[in-house]
């Protein structure tokens, strides 16, 4: 019996040291910035077989009702990781464009647009036509000026177009509505950034209006924190809430398309203000520093402060501004939480809870810039992030490394050594 005593606690102790091997591992997994194409093609495939495996499931309908983009951005984010692998792989490029199509082909559905208003300029509201406009052109961009998507793309920007500079003509404001009656600039990152790239691949030069919504929309900023507010009026388009990180990694992705020095400044005054202070959480703050609100339908829960969903697209964000500081600590961050189970071909985290969250982190772990020049923003933090990691897990070995110790100095001894080791001694 003390034998098998010895060995099981023997065997209790390898096995913590090995998982606590496999957490320090995925502390150090390589960001995008370190890795190659092939590596970033590699680690995504198995993260698109699970979503596609859950959309087909009906995980869009699931994500609907938790949050109000839920079903949109199942099959968007889908896409879009799509087409950042075709354009790292010519070998997955007809795939990659396949699996883009069926994605839009959701997006364009009479489903896709159910929760947005038809009555809205542009028809559906900025947040529907930016989106969708995006996701079309990378189609294009892809597939080439034969793609049979071009003239669509070409409409839709054009309506984006011609309501933006209504917009601003009217009333001064770049920012268009999602909804009736409300307004997040982050929607209108996107539809000017979709209204660009849609410009590059049919010849329409929008320089000037790219011009005109980014002066206007340096005249709307937070005065707090120099950023894009998070709501606005949708009338003025004058800030009715702070900056708040939710939003802000959005609108800085779709900064870096519109203007890429633009968004670095962004990048690095953003990354002062709402990076975590939590030790051994290198993630995204939801409020600036100082600021410590509890979380709402946007952001979802916050722990410590900390939104989940913030720092996975803020991941995408450090990759596409090149700060390997931030994208390698965002990077290990995702992988030493997740929780991340990999098998038959594919990779979930959380068990697969949520897979829009897996479809967010597999969008940012392939992002690269679509548009503009390029850009280096480092921000950090150091490797010493890890610190905390390495001490909690060592604390939780050491109990179970004693106790093999103990048990295999005293076995050979027999109950006599036992007892002299006891009380009586």
């Amino acid at each position: 019996m003390r034998r098998l005593v010895r060995s099981l606690l023997v065997l209790l102790a390898l096995v913590l040291t090995g998982l606590a091997g496999i957490e320090v591992s995925r502390l150090h997994a390589a960001s995008p910035l370190a890795r190659t194409d092939a590596e970033i093609v590699a680690d995504a495939l198995p993260r698109l077989a699970f979503q596609r495996e859950a959309l087909d499931g009906g995980s869009a309908a699931w994500m609907q009702q938790l949050f109000p983009e839920g079903w949109f951005f199942s099959y968007t984010l889908y896409g879009l990781t799509w087409l950042d692998v075709g354009a790292r792989s010519t070998q997955l490029r007809a795939r990659a464009l396949a699996e883009a199509r069926w994605a839009l082909s959701h997006v364009d559905s009479a489903e896709g647009s159910a929760v947005f208003d038809a009555s809205l300029d542009p028809p559906y509201g900025v947040f529907y036509q930016g989106w969708a406009t995006w996701l079309r052109g990378g189609v294009v961009a892809l597939d080439g000026s034969g793609a049979p998507e071009r003239a669509r793309l070409a409409a839709d920007a054009d309506a984006l177009a011609t309501a933006f500079r209504r917009q601003l003509d009217a009333t001064g404001s770049p920012f268009l509505t999602a909804y009736p009656g409300q307004a997040w600039p982050c929607d209108s990152a996107v539809g000017i950034a979709a209204v660009r790239l849609a410009g590059t691949l049919t010849g329409v030069d929008r320089a000037g209006l790219v011009r005109d919504w980014l002066a206007a929309a340096d005249t709307r900023r937070d005065p707090a924190t120099g950023l894009l507010p998070h709501t606005v009026d949708p009338a003025t388009g004058r800030p009715t809430s702070g900056a708040r990180a939710t939003s802000q990694v959005m609108v800085l992705r779709f900064l870096r398309e519109v203007d890429p020095a633009v968004g670095a400044r962004d990048w690095v005054a953003f990354r002062t203000r709402f990076a975590s202070t939590v030790p051994g959480a290198p993630g995204i703050r939801e409020h600036p520093r100082g600021v410590d609100l509890a979380g709402d339908v946007d952001s979802g829960p916050l722990l410590w402060g900390l939104s989940t969903s913030a720092s996975a697209v803020a991941l995408g964000d450090a990759v596409v501004y090149g700060d390997a500081p931030a994208a390698a600590a965002l990077t290990g961050l995702a992988e030493g939480s997740g929780l991340a189970v990999q098998w038959d071909g594919t990779r979930r985290y959380l068990g697969g809870a949520l897979p829009v969250g897996d479809a967010f982190l597999a969008w940012s772990l392939a992002a690269r810039p679509w548009t503009g020049g390029d850009v280096t923003a480092a921000t950090g933090p150091s490797w010493t992030w890890r610190l905390p990691w390495y001490a909690v897990l060592t604390a939780l070995l050491a109990p179970a490394w004693l106790l093999a110790l103990v048990a295999a100095r005293i076995a050979p001894f027999g109950r006599a050594r036992i007892r002299a080791l006891g009380p009586g001694r």
